[in-house]
């Protein structure tokens, strides 16, 4: 596991890639290389795993024609390495990376699609120029770029790029619209105007001073055969254990994130199965009633874990300017991994986790407000929709504006809820607290500059995956969470707190085996009787303990309401000044006030989590905008005034 950057074309600098390098040395502290020639510059910060003696980057092939950076691990490149040892290719490592160039030789582009594993990589053909950025199926591994028409600039962070320049520092203001009503952002936008994101299973091809862009793998949803349940139980177990056993490959301390449910639970129980030694398992708790640390240790001690957990207290938002540089983001629900990243690396290099699961197998507990109303989504008359419900809608938000008592918010979700029935987009967007539909809101939450700004409503991502193509309701939105919150919040979250700390973090619900399984199982099996996870947790009878199967879902995160009596809100005075908040422009400060001022009341979770947008966002503004990305600024002091 590493980072990688490079800069391509007529602009290409060794100089700037050194500043890259340097900006990404917390993802590759054992080690960094460069490969240089006319037009080209990239480098690599390595995380040693497998391989530690022979492994350094960059890696080229016999005749040095074919150069590779490369971030992630190969599960199965043993395989591939005796296919291309057959083929007459000879290797001078041991690990995975050199892989990828003898595959390139022999297979050209068509190879990456047989790549089992996490990985963002840069392949350059000296004989062509050509160079191609090349992501994993799924998104676990990050990678960006910039281009300008003549250069191109690609990077594991965003980070990166800024050292350029060249890259100028402005704002996207479609994105940063998008993360302040969804808390991330959707797609290939990033926060930075010009740099975006490669999608998952794409590569990137530029030659000839021209850029384009092909997916190599496409994700079927299509249940082809009906199965008893025995089959998909025995199926599940079969690529669970698989992944499992695959993704324990290391040649460093390895240990597993447990919560004490159902997927974390059960990660540990395959790990403590196929390992020759117990599994070591760490917890984080919060010091709030709903923390975990009780369930996790139940499961620690059923398979005799070597059990590790820690438990914050006070002031977690000191650590916040620092979780916004590595994140590049200021989210709200990445704290609690930057904190449990930086516990588990003390005693470990790599770590299991258990993302992904509840995309899979439907655990969320808003499934659970979708799976019973399927037939009204199904059967409710468009024009209802459009001359009654969506009306009463908008009667319900201007009611609760008009009474100006912000205890009242989620009565009125509740009832725009109701009033999305037959529109399964605007339902689910609704679940998910965006707030965008209402055109009050825009007039409540921005200042002057974001009200200027000709913006997209948040629908607009998501309008794609949402098609009438006969699929449920409930399979729409698993499909689309999948495809956006998975990799643009979660798996970005688990990046990025997990490579801060120089830790690699490895998913094994995401194998693409398991994937294509999962996606398979007709979705009336994962949920039964309104109960998420159903084939999921029968699956998992007999091998967890009974706790784990019945622990109710919660999710790793702080409660804002709790958070905002700790210090949200006394760092909120400090950050978001009436003279700080109208110079930016982004936020009407009575609005912010009138969060501030409210007492505090465990209903209005969703005005805490905008609060928290509205600190971090002017905290990131001064960061990557204003200030200096070659010595950025970790003290919250420095932020406060």
């Amino acid at each position: 596991m590493c980072g990688i950057c490079g800069i391509a074309g007529e602009n290409a600098s060794t100089a700037v890639v050194e500043d890259m390098l340097h900006s990404i040395a917390h993802r590759g502290p054992d080690g960094a290389g460069m490969f240089t020639d006319t037009g080209i510059a990239m480098g690599n910060t390595r995380l040693a795993i497998i391989d530690l003696n022979t492994g350094d980057q960059p890696i080229a092939n016999e005749n040095c024609t074919v150069w590779v950076v490369f971030n992630g691990e190969i599960y199965n490149h043993r395989a591939l390495r005796s296919e291309l040892e057959a083929r007459g290719h000879h290797f001078k490592t041991q690990g995975d990376t050199e892989v990828l160039v003898h595959a390139y030789e022999e297979w050209g582009v068509n190879y990456f699609a047989r790549l089992d594993g996490i990985f963002a990589f840069a392949l350059y053909d000296l004989c062509t120029r050509r160079l191609i950025l090349v992501r994993d199926h799924f998104g676990i591994k990050p990678l960006h770029y910039h281009w300008d028409g003549a250069t191109l600039r690609f990077g594991s962070e965003i980070k990166t790029l800024l050292q350029d320049p060249a890259v100028p520092r402005c704002v996207n203001y479609q994105a940063l619209h998008y993360f302040l009503n969804l808390r991330y952002i959707p797609g290939a936008l990033t926060l930075f105007d010009g740099i975006v994101r490669l999608p998952p299973a794409h590569y990137l091809v530029l030659e000839n001073n021209a850029l384009r862009i092909e997916h190599y793998f496409i994700l079927s949803t299509r249940v082809e055969t009906r199965r008893d349940e025995t089959f998909y139980v025995e199926g599940i177990r079969h690529h669970l254990r698989e992944a499992v056993r695959k993704q324990l490959m290391s040649d460093v301390p390895l240990g597993v994130y447990l919560s004490g449910g159902l997927d974390s639970s059960a990660l540990v129980a395959f790990a403590s199965e196929l390992l020759q030694e117990p599994a070591k398992t760490f917890t984080l708790g919060f010091d709030e009633p709903t923390d975990e640390n009780a369930d996790a240790r139940v499961v620690a001690n059923y398979f005799k874990s070597v059990h590790h957990e820690l438990t914050l207290h006070a002031d977690p938002l000191r650590e916040f300017p620092r979780v916004i540089w590595h994140a590049e983001e200021p989210k709200e629900n990445i704290l609690q991994g930057f904190l449990l990243s930086r516990f588990a690396r003390e005693h470990v290099k790599v770590a299991l986790g258990g993302l992904g699961g509840d995309e899979l197998f439907a655990g969320y507990t808003h499934n659970r407000y979708l799976y019973p109303l399927q037939a009204a989504h199904k059967y409710m008359p468009g024009l209802a929709q459009h001359y009654a419900l969506h009306p009463l809608s908008r009667a319900a938000f201007g009611i609760e504006n008009a009474l100006g008592a912000p205890s009242l918010d989620e009565y009125r979700r509740a009832a725009q809820l109701l009033c999305a029935l037959g529109d399964i987009e605007r339902y689910y967007l609704i679940l998910r607290n965006v707030w965008d539909d209402d055109v009050g809101m825009w007039r409540n939450v921005y200042g002057a500059a974001l009200r200027a700004e000709h913006l997209n409503a948040t629908h607009a991502a998501f309008d794609p995956l949402f098609v009438k193509n006969g699929h449920s309701a409930l399979e729409q939105v698993l499909w689309a969470e999948f495809h956006t919150k998975m990799v643009d919040d979660f798996l970005l979250n688990e990046d990025r707190t997990s490579m801060a700390h120089g830790l690699e973090v490895r998913v094994p619900f995401l194998d693409v085996e398991l994937v294509k399984f999962a996606f398979s199982i007709p979705v009336d099996l994962k949920i039964r009787g309104n109960e998420p996870k159903y084939i999921f947790r029968r699956a998992m009878q007999g091998i967890l303990p009974e706790h784990a199967l019945r622990k109710p879902k919660w999710g790793f995160s702080f409660n804002p309401y709790f958070q905002f009596q700790k210090d949200l809100r006394t760092v909120a005075e400090h950050v978001l000044t009436r003279e700080r908040v109208q110079e930016l422009g982004w936020f009407n400060y009575a609005y912010l006030r009138r969060i501030l001022e409210h007492p505090p009341h465990p209903r209005l979770r969703w005005h805490y989590f905008f609060l928290w947008l509205a600190v971090g966002l002017h905290i990131w503004h001064d960061m990557f905008i204003a200030g200096n990305v070659r010595a950025p600024e970790f003290d919250l002091n420095a932020y406060l005034s």
